[in-house]
Formats: structure tokens, C-alpha cells, sequence
């Protein structure tokens, strides 16, 4: 597992979530000063993972983070607390959205158990019984008895 929680299956792929770029370079290709990230960090905005000796590393996704939080903040006016309100509702919608796959599969994996068992019963029913049915009106009744001996 990183540190966000995501599995990771060879340590040594690059995904968007590896923490890759330093400071500096992420300022750089989010196109803010670097004092602006710091800034980030510390209200939470955008949170890079951390080396050993507390430097910070920016993912692919931070870097897209930082450029969505930097053009709501210069083009839709929204304030820093309004856009971590953003944010926070962004992921509590992704986990929710998560959480919603899981019980689709969860449902159509009961749905398909149900069925078993059903077509199980169906199955266990005894085949010399056969179901009964109202008579009609108008149909005839036949009742047969047998001769008597004289």
C-alpha cells in the first residue's frame, strides 16, 4: 500500500498517484510559487506525500490538484475555505461513488446466490404430485364405479 491508501502492485510503476516532484518542480508545471504550495499544504488544500527527511513530493495528481485549486480561486473567485469545502465534497462523492460499485457487485453477487438456491428448490420438487386446479363451471364430472357382483 502508499501512503494514500491505494494499492500499488510493482513498487517501481509510475502512476498518478506516485509522489515524484519535488517542490520546486511542482511549482513549476502547476505554474504557482512554491510558497503558494507551502501555503496549500498547511491549510490542507493539497497534501503531498513526505520523503523521510519531511520534504514533500507531488504527484501527477497533486500537480492537476493545485491547477484546479489555483483556477477557482483566480477565475470563479471562490475563496481558499470554499475550495477546500470543494474538494472535501469532491472525494466524499468519489468515495461514495466507490462505496456504490461495491454494492452493485455486492447486490448482483446475493441476486445470483438467490437464484441458486431457488433453482435448487425448484429442483428438490417431487415429480408425482401434480398440481391441483379449480374445476370450471360447466365441465363435466365423470364418476366411475365398479359393478357389483350379483
Amino acid at each position: 500500500m502508499d501512503s494514500r491508501g491505494g494499492q500499488r502492485r510493482n513498487p517501481y510503476e509510475l502512476t498518478d498517484e506516485s509522489p515524484v516532484y519535488v517542490i520546486s518542480v511542482a511549482a513549476q508545471l502547476s505554474g504557482l510559487h512554491p510558497q503558494t504550495l507551502r501555503q496549500y499544504d498547511r491549510l490542507g488544500l493539497v497534501s503531498p506525500d513526505r520523503t523521510a527527511g519531511r520534504g514533500r513530493r507531488y504527484s501527477a495528481r497533486d500537480i492537476e490538484l493545485l491547477r484546479t485549486v489555483q483556477q477557482l480561486s483566480q477565475d470563479e473567485g471562490i475563496n481558499l475555505a470554499g475550495i477546500k469545502r470543494i474538494i472535501e465534497l469532491e472525494n466524499q462523492v468519489a468515495a461514495l461513488q466507490q462505496r456504490v460499485i461495491e454494492l452493485q457487485g455486492a447486490l448482483e453477487g446475493a441476486a445470483s446466490a438467490m437464484q441458486q438456491r431457488e433453482a435448487a428448490v425448484h429442483a428438490s420438487y417431487r415429480r408425482d404430485l401434480v398440481p391441483y386446479q379449480d374445476v370450471q363451471q360447466g365441465s363435466a364430472l365423470v364418476v366411475w364405479r365398479p359393478k357389483r357382483p350379483e
